[in-house]
């Protein structure tokens, strides 16, 4: 059966090595068939030429090769940027969104299927948490969104933004980026990587140990702790300032400076006052040195209630208390570039048809 089967896009080298030598084969075979997924993009044993086809009938008796399929593909009419729902093996869906900037071209990549963080202004939160994504399925993603682009095109940067929450996936997440970095593989440098966190302070310690090259972001969105736990359940379990010590903590762990992520919200988060005490809270967290946060105006998504509020403004009072703060373009609108409200539009229209996921798998 296939669940007996080893999911070979999930490999890295020395693994597959070790499976290869397992089977009986030399080692070299590994590098030929690492060389054919991951650099020439071969999915399909019988289309490995270089392996006899006795040896092509082993490995499939022994491994699967994960694709993911693209269910629909959306390219905005305002902007270069491109969301793709792809439909997984047990029939669930995950999206990405592929976005051109003037330094080249960054996907947005999804996690898990779902989240369990319950976070209020999100689109998949009502939806909750059906399982993690497997490394391969991460790696799909962009494979997927790079395929039939020229190498300009290909896709130069990673935000793990996407559904679902990277650490609490921590060990695909992991290996996918040690995959994606691989330098015989598609060989990304992970300074070119942002993994996005609501907060999960034991896991933001312990990354701060592999001593990574990639950009850390907080999703922080408020900075009261009454605020933030009605916004985001998770500050309950690990409030503010044991978050924000964890942040020092990892800056002082790597050298990098964690960088933080405010939706603005109308009404909520957005004052004047809201601006001051973000930046009292910030102010410590890399001493020395001036906080950056990065603004985002609330995406539209049905049945939050929540409206954008004026990001522009709430710039203006973060620089006035010496916080660096940008503002997101926004790109995508005309195509729901926000992550989940792809997904669960496909769910309502599988719902109506009475299709269901193999939600085990």
């Amino acid at each position: 059966m296939e669940q007996q089967k080893t999911d070979i896009l999930s490999l890295l080298p020395a693994q597959l090595e070790a499976e290869i030598r397992a089977m009986g084969a030399p080692a070299f075979r590994a590098k030929q068939i690492f060389r054919q997924l991951h650099v020439k993009r071969v999915f399909d044993f019988a289309k490995m030429t270089e392996l006899s086809k006795q040896f092509q009938a082993q490995l499939n008796e022994r491994f699967y090769i994960n694709l993911p399929k693209i269910r629909q593909k959306l390219d905005s009419c305002v902007d270069d940027t491109v969301k793709y729902l792809y439909r997984l093996s047990d029939g669930n869906c995950v999206e990405t969104v592929r976005m051109v900037y003037h330094h080249g071209v960054t996907a947005c990549i999804s996690t898990q299927v779902g989240c369990k963080m319950g976070c209020q202004f999100c689109a998949s939160a009502p939806l909750g948490f059906i399982r993690n994504l497997t490394p391969s399925e991460m790696l799909m993603q962009i494979y997927g969104a790079d395929a039939g682009r020229p190498e300009p095109e290909q896709i130069s940067g990673i935000v793990l933004m996407g559904i679902g929450e990277p650490l609490d996936n921590y060990d695909n997440v992991m290996q996918f980026l040690r995959l994606i970095s691989c330098k015989e593989g598609r060989n990304l440098s992970l300074r070119h990587v942002t993994l996005s966190t609501c907060g999960l302070v034991p896991r933001i310690r312990q990354l701060a140990q592999e001593q990574l090259p990639l950009t850390l972001s907080v999703s922080l969105h408020a900075a009261q702790d009454s605020v933030r736990s009605a916004l985001m359940p998770v500050n309950r379990i690990y409030p503010l300032d044991e978050l924000l010590d964890a942040c020092s903590y990892y800056f002082k762990q790597t050298g990098r400076r964690v960088t933080f992520e405010y939706a603005v919200i109308a009404g909520e988060n957005d004052s004047a006052e809201a601006a001051k005490i973000l930046a009292k809270r910030l102010r410590p967290v890399f001493p020395g040195l001036r906080p950056h946060v990065n603004l985002i105006p609330v995406n539209p998504v049905a049945g939050t209630g929540f409206q954008a509020g004026h990001a522009a403004k709430f710039q203006q009072y973060l620089i006035k208390e010496g916080v660096n703060a940008t503002v997101r373009r926004t790109l995508g609108d005309d195509i729901k570039a926000a992550c989940g409200q792809l997904r669960r539009d496909q769910i309502e229209q599988d719902t109506a048809l009475g299709e269901t996921p193999d939600t085990e798998n």
